[in-house]
């Protein structure tokens, strides 16, 4: 086991000194914070254009990712292994009191000691083995555990055949700009250097998957997120004449029972299961008060993938829109008829049907019908939405479809299916080629060698079940797949953008090695020192040995 300890736990709590909300200038501080650390070590004084501080692109905001490599000099060999990590961190306003040291965490330890906490956390707290503060554990000591290896490679070159390139991103924690543009970086590299890249080790957070699970997991590959969206038109009505309408937020209560919490929408693959599907976001697009019934709805859902392709998912989802829309309308009907039979009035059937439209066909039948007129009348109206700084993607998509359909000669209730976010693409590594297998065998013997000395078990899975960055820098879709994102994103070429080809450029096989503990976007966020500064990177480093012997 390295003697790693108190030298990652010093540069973690540096780190974290450093505030760094995503969204915020504190990315910037921790970017030029990480760029002046490593400038001083001989071997970039030695070797300056090994480092770079590399600003992000598409972005509407400024900030940074740092990069730096160290070449090694055991032998020539363009074989190149890329380390990993996240800079910045979800807020810290959950602090409540403590906000002003959730950053500085012997403060924040100190201090809650004082505090009525669970059993388990102040266990934790007194044992002396755990960590606590914002980013201790997503991830800035897994950071700290890269940078102390590129330390050690950067003294000793000569025990490198190969290539070592870290790589520190920002925007992890939203809409993964900083990963996205290091892409570029990282083309850019290969060609200046010659790298051929093998492997790529992140080190995000891993936790317990259940109470009183003993493992500390190490991931290949990782979970894929999309992020279905549903706008609902309904019929207004005045609320005094209810059953003359149909409310859409009736029909969005429907379809989130119909979707959220449902394990038939389980990708289950390789004897793993993420969770299902649950509601980010429900509401209407009424400004304000009135009696009148709302005009539309929309809710979107978080959608975990480990197999299924983004096109899979829309047509799985389009059936699930209709039941729920049937459902919706059968509950209706038979309300209708109760209320009838109570109130004396003549029942008299409601008009309405079942109509699911997927967004690409929708758009192509509005295309049909209305040609130049309809794409240049959109054109100029994303072009204004854009300058309305308040929208994010999501509500900027939305707001999209909200004027699209307004060009529908059909003007009856309907449910419109399209994807409003970031594609988080899935990523499996199953052993499909050399890389891969050469991967998969470097993990296993390094496990091997590290397990004996460590009393938790070291249990390998295939995939890890949070959304991270490892999603952009390989793809385990085809080319249908990613054309289903495109095509059904109404804010792709406006507001969002993703050159896919960028990630396939790079697409090298990637694990997850990361710090162990709880409570990730938590206040009470920490981390378990021995296996986070020592474990990880002993096995991470077993794995460089291997992989670049």
């Amino acid at each position: 086991m390295l003697q790693s300890r108190e030298s990652i736990l010093q540069l973690t709590d540096d780190l974290v000194r450093v505030e760094s909300v995503v969204n915020t200038p504190g990315e910037i501080d921790a970017a030029h914070y990480l760029f002046n650390h490593l400038q001083s070590f001989a071997y970039f004084q030695e070797h300056p254009e090994h480092l770079t501080l590399s600003r992000t692109v598409r972005d509407e905001i400024e900030r940074y990712n740092v990069l730096a490599f160290v070449k090694g000099t055991k032998e020539a060999s363009s074989k190149t292994v890329i380390l990993m990590g996240h800079i910045d961190t979800v807020g810290i306003e959950d602090y409540n009191h403590l906000k002003n040291k959730a950053c500085d965490p012997p403060a924040l330890m100190e201090a809650l000691h004082s505090e009525p906490l669970p059993e388990l956390i102040r266990e934790q707290l007194e044992s002396g083995d755990w960590h606590f503060g914002r980013g201790v554990l997503d991830m800035k000591s897994g950071v700290a555990s890269h940078v102390y290896l590129l330390k050690y490679y950067s003294e000793h070159p000569e025990e490198l055949a190969g290539n070592l390139v870290l790589l520190a991103e920002c925007d992890e924690e939203d809409s993964s700009h900083g990963v996205l543009s290091s892409l570029l970086d990282l083309k850019k590299w290969r060609e200046e250097h010659g790298f051929e890249y093998i492997a790529l080790i992140n080190s995000d957070f891993v936790a317990p998957r259940s109470e009183g699970d003993p493992n500390r997991y190490i991931y290949k590959g990782t979970v894929g997120k999309l992020l279905p969206s549903f706008y609902i038109t309904g019929y207004e009505t005045h609320a005094g004449s209810a059953f003359e309408g149909l409310d859409p937020n009736f029909i969005a209560a429907e379809l989130t029972r119909q979707i959220s919490y449902n394990p038939d929408l389980c990708d289950e693959a390789y004897g793993e299961t993420p969770v299902p599907p649950v509601s980010l976001k429900q509401t209407d697009f009424k400004p304000t008060y009135t009696i009148q019934t709302a005009l539309s709805a929309y809710v979107y859902y978080n959608f975990f993938i480990h197999t299924w392709s983004p096109k899979q998912v829309l047509a799985m989802l389009k059936e699930q829109a209709e039941i729920a829309f049937e459902n919706a309308l059968a509950l209706l009907r038979e309300r209708h008829r109760r209320f009838c039979e109570r109130s004396g009035q003549i029942w008299t059937p409601l008009p309405w049907k079942t109509r699911v439209l997927i967004y690409e066909d929708m758009k192509k039948e509005l295309i049909a019908e209305h040609g130049e007129a309809f794409l240049a009348h959109m054109k100029q109206f994303k072009e204004q939405l854009l300058q309305d700084k308040s929208l994010d993607v999501r509500m900027f998509s939305a707001r999209v479809v909200e004027e699209e359909v307004k060009w529908l000669k059909d003007r009856s209730p309907a449910i419109i299916l399209f994807y409003s976010s970031l594609y988080s693409p899935r990523i499996e590594l199953v052993g499909k080629d050399e890389r891969e297998q050469k991967l998969i065998e470097a993990l296993e013997q390094a496990v091997a060698t590290v397990q004996p000395d460590y009393e938790h078990p070291i249990v390998t899975r295939n995939f890890f079940p949070y959304v991270c960055d490892m999603s952009c820098v390989a793809l385990s879709d085809d080319e249908e797949g990613i054309l289903a994102i495109e095509k059904n994103n109404p804010s792709w070429g406006s507001k969002h953008y993703v050159n896919y080809q960028d990630i396939r450029n790079i697409n090298v096989p990637c694990i997850n090695i990361g710090p162990y503990g709880y409570d990730a976007h938590n206040r009470f966020e920490r981390m378990e020192i021995t296996y986070s500064t020592e474990v990880v990177p002993s096995v991470t480093n077993e794995i460089i040995k291997r992989l670049l012997k």
